[in-house]
């Protein structure tokens, strides 16, 4: 348990104490929410205030980010996740167990129910903002909201208006309701639980029940551009994106825990972000104003970048601390292993602001490979990666009593499945079109094991992943001699500067060669397998791109 912090309001005068903010008010009657305290993009620093007055628990760190809890759920709820089948936009869904389908009338009962416990609270916030640094592609959302909490989340999420920009915002493009201290109706048609995450975009509406975990709403914001960009043949993107002194991009792409955030916060490159991109005729640009990183195992020394961004300004969520210091355990999960830090981009003292960049020139797929299987660094072909891309493969561990483990693999198409709303096929081929446009190169880089499986071998250190990052930038493995996997296909180059050279073919790190061939032809066959569901409308030469059981 913490110790609740003191809260600042008591040792203010009385009248400052009940004093309700009144910058940039809003009237919500034409949404049916008839609250009269609404308050509208306030400052972080009021935002802070109000927190500490009316959320439980609000603390500050030692650093001065926001500490808070999100209440029962501490991580995303995907099987509660609907979107609205309606004749205009049935059949560009890729229906199933990731979009899941329901009546307009269903979704009608869950916005009255949002908007009816909206108008029992006293006091509403409401973010205004941008998604999408390019104006010609930037939609404005609106979130209507209960927490301080949440209003700061997404403050630091949604690029910021300035103070023109919001006089003038006008009607928001969606809006996000979020009364997610209120559970659904466990016995209205469709409902799996009290939580409800649902979307219509004839409405443009998006409804939060049940579920106080912020990083629904950044995701919301994120399905709806996974929606509308390959509508306008933009390509959405779930990956990290950075540049060069000389204006190269690249695009990092992987499932959490492959290093996604870590990588492209490079000291020698320009962070463009770290999450969510779009890819234009113009090149690339980012679709938040903030980051969203893991703290889970945080450190000055293994990521100076993130630990210097966790300041006053920032979210800190569900960590633990020490109750008279305050100061951050970052390694303790006690309450989640998802522990999470919302900050502005800007934090990040490298960061490109406005956050656009041009044409990739690498692309990097991370994957994080627990059979110890797949090289450091793999150079792919075209089909290839749309291959990997479709299948966006990585690997996890699950525990048993005993503490033996066995490595699961998990595939996500597109490196964010549970985020794209048309077939994967169809942000295939627009990243098969830009990179066949501009000369893209594509790699594959093993952030996992080496050595053996999970508990046999080791973790590919942080700083040999660093050098082949550096590397692929440079140039180095442009022109090294390579040999062709004989099971996957791809190019594995036999030298990086500031890598062993031992490490880079696989086979090669393992006690057991006929071990390691048996691992490899299991790990071949979990490929094949997964990749059945997209066999139709791919064409011959991207299913033959993926690997072989020998």
């Amino acid at each position: 348990m913490v110790k609740k912090p003191i809260n600042i309001f008591r040792m203010r005068s009385p009248g400052l104490l009940h004093q309700t903010p009144t910058i940039m008010s809003l009237d919500l009657k034409k949404y049916g929410i008839t609250v009269q305290n609404v308050i509208r993009n306030i400052a972080p620093a009021v935002l802070y205030e109000e927190a500490l007055q009316y959320e439980k628990g609000a603390g500050f760190s030692d650093t001065g980010a926001l500490m808070i809890r999100s209440g029962q759920k501490t991580g995303r709820s995907p099987k509660d996740k609907r979107i609205v089948v309606h004749p205009n936009s049935q059949g560009n869904i890729w229906w199933g167990s990731i979009n899941i389908g329901m009546d307009e009338h269903t979704f009608e009962i869950n916005h009255e129910r949002a908007i009816d416990y909206l108008n029992t609270r006293d006091r509403i916030y409401v973010m205004d903002g941008f998604a999408g640094w390019d104006p010609k592609y930037r939609i404005k959302v609106r979130i209507i909201c209960t927490r301080p909490y949440h209003a700061l989340f997404m403050n630091n999420m949604l690029i910021r208006p300035t103070k023109e920009e919001l006089e003038s915002f006008g009607e928001p493009d969606y809006v996000i309701y979020n009364a997610g201290a209120f559970g659904a109706n466990r016995y209205t048609d469709g409902m799996t639980s009290k939580t409800s995450v649902d979307l219509c975009f004839e409405r443009k509406q998006f409804v939060i029940l049940g579920t106080e975990y912020a990083g629904e709403m950044k995701k919301g914001v994120f399905t709806i551009m996974n929606y509308i960009m390959p509508e306008r043949d933009v390509l959405s993107m779930h990956c990290s994106a950075n540049e060069g002194k000389e204006g190269d991009v690249s695009l990092f792409f992987g499932l959490s825990g492959t290093g996604k955030t870590t990588l492209s916060a490079d000291p020698n490159r320009y962070l463009i972000g770290d999450d969510e991109h779009c890819w234009t005729d113009d090149g690339v640009f980012n679709i938040e104003g903030g980051c969203y990183a893991k703290a889970i195992d945080l450190t000055r020394e293994k990521e100076p970048e993130i630990y210097g961004a966790i300041k006053f300004g920032t979210v800190l969520e569900n960590v633990v601390f020490d109750q008279d210091t305050h100061t951050v355990d970052y390694t303790d999960t006690s309450i989640t292993e998802n522990t999470r830090a919302a900050y502005p981009i800007e934090y990040i003292p490298n960061a490109k602001v406005p956050c656009v960049g041009g044409h990739p020139k690498n692309i990097i797929f991370l994957t994080c490979d627990a059979f110890g299987v797949l090289p450091p660094v793999a150079r792919l072909s075209p089909e290839q990666a749309m291959y990997h891309f479709i299948s966006g493969y990585t690997a996890k561990v699950a525990g048993t009593e005993m503490g033996v483990t066995e490595p699961t693999a998990t595939f996500s198409a597109c490196f964010g499945a549970a985020f794209m709303v048309w077939h994967p096929s169809k942000y295939a081929e627009l990243l098969a079109e830009n990179m066949n446009k501009h000369q893209t190169k594509a790699w594959l880089v093993n952030t996992g094991w080496s050595g053996g499986s999970y508990g046999v071998g080791e973790r590919m250190k942080l700083k040999i992943t660093r050098a082949i990052i550096d590397a692929i930038h440079n140039g180095d493995l442009d022109e090294v001699e390579v040999v062709v996997d004989p099971r996957f296909g791809f190019e594995v180059p036999t030298a990086c500067p500031n890598v062993p050279t031992e490490v880079l073919i696989p086979k090669n790190t393992w006690k057991d060669g006929d071990a390691y061939e048996a691992k490899a032809n299991h790990l071949a066959q979990l490929f094949q397998k997964n990749f059945v569901q997209f066999a139709e409308g791919s064409s011959d030469a991207i299913k033959n791109a993926g690997p072989k059981v020998i």
